[in-house]
């Protein structure tokens, strides 16, 4: 989405990352939510990942969330360089097929959290960035509480479906 002024900025550590993303992406677009995407490494571009976070909060960025596989140091890289509010989603890739990611994400020293989704779990982590924006914003709050009552109806008509059977 390219906003003038976006609030969340989702960085992924892969391009591979991208249909992982996608739920994020899509999530944050249904709550009208402006946002930044880009493809940046903890490991391979070091200077421009440290550049780009600690230059977010000027920007108007509230949040990051930040994505990736394997050793998955982006969110705690991203973590280290601002104080804003950061988002791990750890990606099923390589031999462990995530849980590695899983780990190095959830796993950080005293003083430097990242709230962490599940493995894949990209539009929780989109949801937890409305619920974090929607703390100022009443139209915001709104929106999340009319989803959770939607996924509450969705799943209140299974329940009747099945119970008619």
């Amino acid at each position: 989405m390219s906003e003038a002024h976006p609030l969340v900025a989702v960085l992924m550590g892969s391009a591979s990352d991208l249909p992982v993303i996608d739920a994020c992406l899509k999530t944050l677009e249904s709550y009208a939510i402006p946002f930044e995407c880009r493809v940046l490494s903890a490991h391979r571009t070091p200077h421009e990942t440290a550049s780009y976070v600690e230059g977010a909060e000027q920007r108007g960025i509230e949040v990051i969330i930040a994505a990736a596989g394997m050793a998955a140091h982006l969110a705690g890289v991203a973590a280290a360089h601002t104080t804003l509010p950061v988002i791990g989603i750890p990606v099923a890739s390589g031999p462990l097929n995530g849980q590695d990611a899983l780990l190095s994400t959830v796993m950080m020293p005293p003083g430097m959290p990242v709230a962490t989704v599940a493995i894949n779990g990209s539009a929780n982590a989109a949801h937890l960035a409305a619920q974090i924006l929607s703390l100022s914003r009443p139209d915001l709050r709104a929106a999340v509480k009319k989803s959770r009552e939607a996924k509450r109806e969705e799943i209140l008509a299974k329940d009747r479906s099945a119970a008619n059977r």
